[in-house]
């Protein structure tokens, strides 16, 4: 089956890969945890160990699995996360430049280019909001030509979902950001982190030869990294166009929000085995679920706004184009706390 869909700017043509059941355990398993030992792996999906190795070999191979990564939370780290929403002028050298700063600027957590609402979403990290805006008027001032419109946010928290839609089985979710945390972390921590956050299954003797350490101590390490939530993660990043699936991001504000309307809403939302986040900004909430039309994802968000129709005023939609984690990541992995 051929599908064609935006990979960056460029139109292609992508042939859709079907996966068996063992294959879409396996991803969703090793969303969960993608350091889990292949041993215990083979067991929760009842093939043999070579069996399994063989098929996340596979599963790399085909580009299907993009990536290990350690998912980890700045908000820990004595960081903020502040959203930023653009409508940009079609203008492709003026985009490119635009696209390259943000990648290289060491500041950027997370973008990406969207169709609909908003051309671009990013999430960049400051310790203070005068460090932040000081960093946005300087990229509003540098691309003004192409800025069409605007819009800012606060990051509050994030459900972040495993990869429910493999199996249809529906799991809970971790949480990230939250309140603010200093935490004090040295050489070695910081060392670690940027090791294993893009290459979280590698074994702890390895990890340890690269950061000139021991393994019990960063066994000991990367124990503390997770219980202080620095760590929070370790999961894989998946090319959905391989397999037919599309990311949407429904950006959604609120007429009434009380406790018992979170709590309703963020019951139902959790059991929907498409959700891939579920953001918290001080403003509004932003689901981001993966499917395999907009017809599904119409369908969801219609059944959502009918069952809460006085706590939801607008929905906005948008098709995420990238989803990327950029070179800010590992810039802040090179803050030392003072």
């Amino acid at each position: 089956m051929l599908k064609i869909c935006k990979n960056g700017r460029n139109m292609v043509e992508i042939t859709k890969i079907k996966l068996d059941k063992t294959d879409r355990k396996i991803l969703a398993e090793l969303d969960k945890n993608c350091r889990i030992p292949t041993t215990i792996l083979a067991k929760k999906v009842m093939k043999s160990r070579q069996a399994v190795e063989y098929r996340i070999n596979q599963l790399v191979t085909k580009g299907i699995i993009t990536s290990f990564n350690a998912s980890f939370n700045p908000h820990k780290m004595g960081h903020k996360i502040y959203k930023v929403y653009l409508k940009l002028r079609n203008i492709p050298e003026e985009k490119e430049k635009l696209f390259s700063y943000l990648k290289s600027a060491g500041i950027v957590y997370w973008m990406g280019e969207c169709s609909g609402s908003w051309d671009l979403i990013f999430g960049v990290f400051a310790k203070s909001d005068y460090e932040f805006y000081r960093l946005k008027n300087e990229l509003l001032s540098k691309f003004q030509k192409i800025i069409i419109q605007e819009y800012g946010d606060i990051l509050i928290d994030v459900k972040q979902y495993p990869k429910m839609y493999f199996t249809n089985e529906i799991s809970e979710p971790t949480m990230f950001a939250g309140e603010i945390v200093n935490n004090e972390l040295d050489e070695i921590d910081y060392a670690i982190l940027g090791e294993i956050v893009n290459n979280a299954r590698i074994p702890i003797n390895e990890l340890a030869t690269k950061i000139n350490s021991t393994a019990t101590i960063v066994r000991g390490k990367l124990k503390k990294l997770e219980q202080k939530g620095i760590i929070i993660q370790y999961r894989i990043g998946i090319d959905l166009n391989k397999l037919g699936l599309d990311l949407y991001k429904a950006i959604i504000k609120l007429d009434k929000y009380t406790k018992e309307d979170e709590l309703k809403l963020l019951t139902y939302i959790s059991n929907i085995p498409n959700m891939h986040y579920y953001i918290r900004n001080i403003w509004q909430m932003e689901p981001e679920l993966v499917v395999s039309s907009y017809q599904e994802y119409y369908e969801i968000i219609e059944k959502l706004k009918k069952e809460f129709p006085y706590v939801i005023r607008t929905v906005d939609s948008v098709l995420m184009i990238t989803d990327e984690w950029t070179p800010g990541f590992g810039n802040l992995l090179n803050v030392k706390s003072k």
